[in-house]
């Protein structure tokens, strides 16, 4: 599953004129990456207790194309960019669902790391088998 996640904006995204302010649209993309990996059966409080394993944000470029307002639904799309084996690419486009209007896009980098002490490590096994998966999944049939 890729999506979309459907979130809502509530007055506490907006600014004073009911358009969502710049760093909330961070939020709703962090979301959906949240969303997707519970959807594909690792929660992320699991992964901390179990696997010693978090995923931290190295860089995240958005690009902001039409404003999203009070009470829009959004949809947030997931793929795989790039996949490495402690870090991986996330692309994300976010519409606005009533007019399937792009709103804006991002261009994630995480990196998986120990829980405990933030260094670097492998991604887990089980997931990065599903996120192999998803990233043939998502292109296109004969490349």
């Amino acid at each position: 599953m890729s999506g979309p996640f459907v979130y809502r904006v509530y007055w506490e995204d907006t600014d004073a004129g009911g358009v969502v302010y710049h760093a909330r649209y961070l939020a709703f993309f962090e979301r959906a990456r949240s969303d997707w990996l519970l959807a594909h059966g690792f929660p992320q409080a699991v992964m901390r207790e179990r696997e010693n394993r978090v995923f931290v944000v190295r860089r995240a470029d958005v690009h902001f194309v039409s404003p999203a307002r009070l009470e829009d639904e959004l949809a947030v799309t997931i793929a795989i960019e790039d996949l490495s084996a402690a870090a991986l690419v996330f692309s994300q486009h976010m519409h606005r669902r009533a007019d399937e209007r792009l709103l804006a896009t991002a261009r994630v980098e995480a990196v998986c790391v120990t829980a405990d002490r933030f260094v670097p490590a492998r991604i887990p096994a089980a997931l990065k088998q599903q996120l192999i998966i998803h990233q043939q999944e998502q292109k296109p049939v004969g490349t």
